[in-house]
């Protein structure tokens, strides 16, 4: 399991796991929990870089970043090592 610390956004952090390159096990701590469901259930087997394509630049309240964007960059950190 991955764990990301949130930046700017309601929830607090996402832990993820990657399986054949595919995102898995999607769990926020925090945030708005029936939106960040549907979120995790939508990107549940999804390839990690379409998930991070689709969910990239995704604003919330003109704070310069969302949950989506945040677990983006959580799945970028985890994909770049």
């Amino acid at each position: 399991m991955h764990n990301y610390k949130t930046k700017g956004v309601c929830s607090r952090e996402i832990s993820f796991e990657i399986v054949d390159n595919k995102v898995s096990k999607v769990q926020f701590l925090g945030g708005c929990n029936g939106n960040l469901q549907g979120i995790s259930r939508l990107v549940e087997g999804m390839d990690i870089q379409e998930a991070i394509s689709r969910l990239k630049d995704i604003d919330c309240g003109g704070r310069g970043t969302s949950c989506p964007d945040q677990l983006a960059k959580a799945l970028e950190q985890f994909y770049s090592k």
